[in-house]
């Protein structure tokens, strides 16, 4: 199995889901974009995973093209039968290129929070990693597979799956994030960066096994929807 992953900022990495393809035996292979040159081919990939990102995906000013290029793409991945895992932006550009839409959230959602899911098997109430200020409106067709008082926090449309928060993250990569930036945001959120550093190094383990879990999740529904499309 091949998977590639998009980050889009040098302090992103694919975390405990690139680690929980790999102990299932997938080549994962990481792009950046837009700052690595152009996005891959997708000749001999089985899944593709979209990391989040720091602008917004309605963003018109300077990020715009390079947004619209990856909507674009993804709607390629989706038309060569490839499953996708968009995180955050990733599932954020997922839903505009599936002809849902994005909206600034009422706050932002920073911090371990805890989400209303529809099927514990599927995606586990966490607590899981947030970090954004928009929120995506699924297109109709999409099953809600979970929610909080923000909005929907994981959804699915055929063979994909998307999530709002952040599985990937260690500890290791979210002080890359509160180094690169992020601290400021945190605390405007009325978080204290030390104590989100602080706990999500606690949540370590458990973090990683709920991502293992969420991987697990996408493969089944890849699997099932490929078993779909061969009957039809």
């Amino acid at each position: 199995m091949r998977v590639i992953v998009i980050r889009h900022h040098k302090e992103d990495s694919a975390g405990f889901i690139g680690q929980a393809f790999a102990d299932r035996g997938a080549s994962v292979s990481t792009y950046l974009f837009p700052g690595g040159g152009v996005l891959p081919r997708l000749e001999g990939v089985d899944h593709v995973v979209v990391l989040g990102a720091a602008p917004s995906v309605n963003d018109e000013g300077d990020h715009a093209p390079w947004i619209e290029q990856e909507i674009a793409w993804l709607r390629e991945v989706d038309a060569a039968g490839l499953p996708l895992l968009g995180i955050c932006f990733g599932a954020q550009a997922m839903c505009v290129a599936f002809g849902g839409a994005v909206e600034l959230a009422q706050r932002k959602e920073v911090g371990w929070r805890l989400v209303e899911t529809a099927d514990e098997d599927l995606v586990p109430t966490g607590p899981w990693l947030e970090f954004h200020s928009d929120r995506c409106l699924p297109p109709q067709e999409a099953r809600i597979l979970a929610t909080s008082e923000i909005g929907v926090q994981a959804f699915s449309i055929g063979r994909h799956l998307a999530v709002q928060f952040h599985p990937e993250v260690d500890g290791a990569q979210l002080k890359l994030w509160l180094d690169a930036g992020g601290r400021a945001e945190v605390e405007q959120a009325g978080e204290d960066p030390e104590e989100f550093l602080a706990a999500t190094i606690r949540e370590e383990p458990a973090a990683s096994a709920r991502a293992d879990a969420l991987v697990a999740t996408a493969l089944r529904m890849a699997k099932s929807a490929h078993q779909l499309t061969d009957l039809s």
